[in-house]
Formats: structure tokens, sequence, C-alpha cells
């Protein structure tokens, strides 16, 4: 038996999901392009290629979810209960991520206020910092400063408020309860794509910078304790958020099981 639904009717039925695969797709194509420059030293290149990928992955979930089609139904109930946007995002994955990106905030202020400062070269500022080792004043690099984190402070500040409203529109917008649950979890899982990935790198870079001496002394204990267990967790999350953005329903399985909530 044919099927006798129309080609524009299938394809819109899954637009949602070719909206988020082209994101990741297409931010593949711009890191690749990014790494080609260049004039730009290897540790900036890493930025901008981690940049693009986020904030083009963050783009196809906003583009899917504006997308997706939102089922109308002939009798609609209003709910005394509103609707909130924690009851949409996922319970633990969700505070833990934003949780990352405070941290993540936080790390980089630090780390552009401990950077070295060269007023006679301004615009290549923040990227060692200076210690002492051994009574002698020594330099240790990449280090996150502001040369290396404002493609990060500036993804976060077009990405964060962007996917705020997204999760906002879909909690208190129409459909089915699994739908827009799916919906506020793939945008979750691209926001904690963009900030793990962010994060991972910065550590990275702090961790080479503090262990790539021989009188690391405190700063290697604390790479050790710290820097070394919050690598790990963010590699687990970029896992957990690439996942999350291609299949919100293969993480989020409770969900199919409670009732629709019709809006």
């Amino acid at each position: 038996m044919l099927d006798a639904s129309p080609l524009q009717s299938r394809f819109l039925d899954h637009a949602d999901h070719y909206a988020r695969w082209s994101g990741l797709a297409i931010g593949i194509i711009a890191a690749q392009g990014v790494s080609t420059l260049g004039h730009i030293e290897f540790e900036q290149r890493v930025v901008f290629c981690i940049t693009a990928f986020g904030l083009c992955a963050v783009a196809g979930v906003l583009l899917a979810d504006a997308l997706t089609l939102v089922p109308q139904d002939a009798v609609r109930t209003a709910s005394l209960a509103p609707r909130l946007v924690r009851d949409h995002v996922p319970p633990r994955m969700g505070p833990l991520i934003a949780l990352q990106g405070l941290s993540l905030t936080v790390l980089l202020a630090i780390a552009a206020a401990t950077a070295s400062v060269d007023p006679d070269r301004v615009f290549t500022t923040g990227k060692v910092v200076a210690v002492t080792c051994n009574g002698m004043r020594t330099s240790l690099g990449p280090w996150p400063g502001l040369y290396y984190s404002l493609p990060t402070f500036g993804a976060l500040a077009i990405a964060t408020p962007t996917c705020v409203w997204a999760l906002r529109r879909i909690a208190h917008g129409p459909g089915m309860e699994q739908q827009r649950r799916d919906r506020a979890w793939a945008v979750t899982g691209a926001w904690g794509l963009l900030v793990s990935s962010q994060q991972l790198y910065a550590v990275v870079m702090v961790s080479v910078s503090l262990t790539d001496t021989g009188c690391a002394g405190a700063m290697g204990v604390l790479t050790f304790w710290v820097f070394y267990p919050l690598a790990l967790l963010n590699l687990i999350t970029v896992v957990w958020s690439l996942v999350t953005l291609v299949a919100p329903r293969a993480v989020n399985d409770h969900a199919a099981e409670e009732s629709p909530d019709h809006a």
C-alpha cells in the first residue's frame, strides 16, 4: 500500500530532527574551516572551533524547536497547576549544567584577573600567567585569560539568554507533555554542549600550564584534586549533551510513561 501522505507533510513531521542534525553538521564544517586559519595560533584556533561548533549546535536546536509541529487538540482544558521550566528540563543534569555554566564564568574571570598584563601588547594580553619559581619570575601558558576567553564570553552572552527564552516558550506553550519535554531536553543538551566543551578546554589549558613546571607545588596538588576531576566531569557532560541533542527521547524514557498534559 502506497503512502498517501504528502512529501511536504512527511518532511515537516521530521523537520526538527533534520534541523538538529544539520546544526551539528554545519558546526563540524565551520570548525574545520576555522581550523585552517594559519595566521592564528593553535590554542586560539581550538577556542574558535569549539565556539563555532557549540553555537551552530544551539542554532540548530532553536531552529528545530521553531519547526516543530505542535498538535492542537479539538478540546482544550486549562490546568490549575502552572507550568515551570524546571519541570521540563533534566532533573539531574539540568542543575549540573547550570552549575557548570556558573563555574565556567568564575573560572574564566579568575583566569582573566590573574593573567599577566602587557601594556605594550594590549591585544595579546592574558595569554600567560606569571609565577615565582625558585626565586625567579617565569611565565606559564597557555593561560585562559581574555585573549582566549573573549570568544567564550561572547558565545555565552548570545546562547544563554536565547536558550532561556526558548525553555520558557516551550514550558508555557501548547503541545503534549512528552513533546515539550523532548524539546526542552534538546535545548538543554545544546547549551550543555557549548558550556561543557568550553569549560573542558579551559580546564585543560589551566592544567597544562600549572603542571608544565618543576615547581608547581600547591598548584600541582590543586590540579590533581580539582582540575583533573573537573575535566572528567566535563567530558561526561559533553557526551551526555551530544546524545541528548541528537535523540532527547533516548535519555528521557521515564517521561514517555507519563500521561499527556493538555494546555
